[in-house]
């Protein structure tokens, strides 16, 4: 196969990711420690917003994860992270994870977060390009977003 650019083959807005819940990251109960999931979350937007501004970032806030399932060993995992606004140095990552018992067939929405990810160089933030939502279901998170950076920027004065 020829070298191609990454562009050409994937949308760099977005990212999925599964993993399977083995027993070292389960808790004393076998179910999954949230710090384990916690610690993958960041490595998911890190992996997405590095893809989208094209530079490493860091991670500046982690919004509202909601753990909404217990998730038991053996759980097969699907992370759905989307960039879903930009500012200038800075993008927010909306990561939506689903649980699938892959011995019962069925699949439940098991956790929803957002994280602010700032693009940085040299020590230092940069620029990074700016997101224009394509379709409707993008606009509506684009929107989205900008009413959860308005309430974290309210709720800091």
């Amino acid at each position: 196969m020829d070298n191609q650019s990454l562009s050409d083959l994937t949308d760099n807005r977005s990212l999925t990711m599964n993993i399977l819940v083995t027993p070292s990251m389960a808790n004393f109960s076998g179910l999954m420690h949230g710090g384990e999931l916690l610690k993958i979350l960041d490595q998911v937007a890190y992996a997405c917003a590095t893809r989208y501004c094209g530079v490493g970032v860091v991670t500046l806030s982690v919004d509202s994860v909601t753990f909404r399932q217990p998730i038991p060993i053996g759980t097969l995992l699907t992370f759905l992270a989307s960039v879903n606004h930009t500012g200038k140095t800075s993008c927010e990552v909306g990561i939506k994870v689903i649980s699938e018992n892959i011995k019962e067939r069925f699949v439940m929405h098991c956790v929803s977060c957002y994280f602010t990810m700032v693009a940085f160089k040299d020590g230092k933030s940069v620029p990074i390009p700016q997101l224009e939502p394509r379709n409707k279901v993008e606009k509506r998170r684009y929107e989205a977003a900008i009413k959860r950076r308005e309430l974290r920027n309210t709720s800091r004065s």
